[in-house]
């Protein structure tokens, strides 16, 4: 599992720098080019960068995840990283829509994957008072 989520944190790490580039080079015009007032384009950046942040956060927490090893506390580790990917899902996959579609769906989706995301941190806090050979 430590090399899948040393791969996965890659590749969700290209695609938070690639939204990112774009939040930050394209997506104002994009959204001028929609017709979108001032102050929806200004919620809209802002959205996008709360996303970005977060996402590439919870990357580097995948990352850390995947280098941790085998050896410490495995379901935990595992559950931190289910977490994290649910919480990426959801809460950045949420503003994401809001930010490129305009709609997210159910209100519940952004709250849910924060939700997640603190979940997963304390999944990886608790590995450290598991002693190696109680797993």
């Amino acid at each position: 599992m430590s090399r899948w989520m040393v791969f996965v944190a890659g590749i969700l790490g290209v695609v938070a720098v690639m939204i990112g580039a774009y939040g930050a080079h394209g997506l104002e015009n994009s959204l001028i080019e929609e017709g979108l007032e001032t102050e929806a384009i200004e919620k809209r950046l802002e959205q996008c960068d709360i996303a970005v942040r977060y996402h590439m956060v919870h990357v580097l927490g995948l990352l850390c995840i995947g280098i941790m090893g085998q050896q410490v506390a495995p379901k935990l580790r595992s559950a931190a990283a289910v977490f994290f990917l649910l919480g990426i899902s959801l809460f950045s996959g949420g503003l994401y829509s809001m930010v490129f579609l305009g709609q997210m769906g159910h209100w519940a989706i952004v709250p849910s994957g924060g939700l997640s995301f603190m979940i997963g941190w304390l999944c990886l806090a608790m590995t450290a008072f598991l002693k190696q050979a109680n797993h």
